[in-house]
């Protein structure tokens, strides 16, 4: 199994010592000191597991996360952008122990759209998850 790295279309934050099941927790309440709020959590261990009768080998999470006002002013902007939307945020078990968070990287995931009216809602929408995964405890 490998390790879940560090992605250049993501925000990562790696944390040594904690559990998964806390480090949904704490992001959850991270996002939401951020104003996001978790619309959809998946479990993607569970989900394979019944769907394929695969063993994924470790806890993988997914939450799509939504900041209300920044969707709004995406969508004023852009009205398909809800084709990118939720951000997502992965909270994914180490094969060593710990947990790592990656939070979809807003300036990036927006470049597909090419449209310039976005680059305010992206920059905050970044700001605002770089805080929340910088926010969480390493150890």
């Amino acid at each position: 199994m490998t390790h879940f790295g560090q992605p250049s279309y993501g925000l990562t934050r790696t944390l040594p010592a904690m559990d998964h099941d806390v480090a949904v927790e704490r992001v959850t309440a991270s996002l939401k000191e951020q104003g996001f709020g978790v619309l959809t959590t998946i479990d993607m261990e569970s989900t394979l597991q019944a769907k394929l009768g695969v063993d994924l080998g470790r806890r993988y999470t997914i939450l799509g996360a939504c900041n209300p006002p920044m969707a709004h002013a995406a969508v004023q902007a852009e009205p398909a952008i809800g084709l990118l939307l939720p951000c997502n945020v992965v909270v994914s078990e180490e094969p060593d122990g710990g947990t790592v968070v990656s939070a979809i990287h807003p300036g990036k995931m927006f470049m597909v759209v090419d449209n310039p009216d976005l680059a305010p809602v992206a920059t905050e929408v970044e700001r605002r998850l770089t805080a929340a995964l910088e926010s969480l405890p390493t150890a």
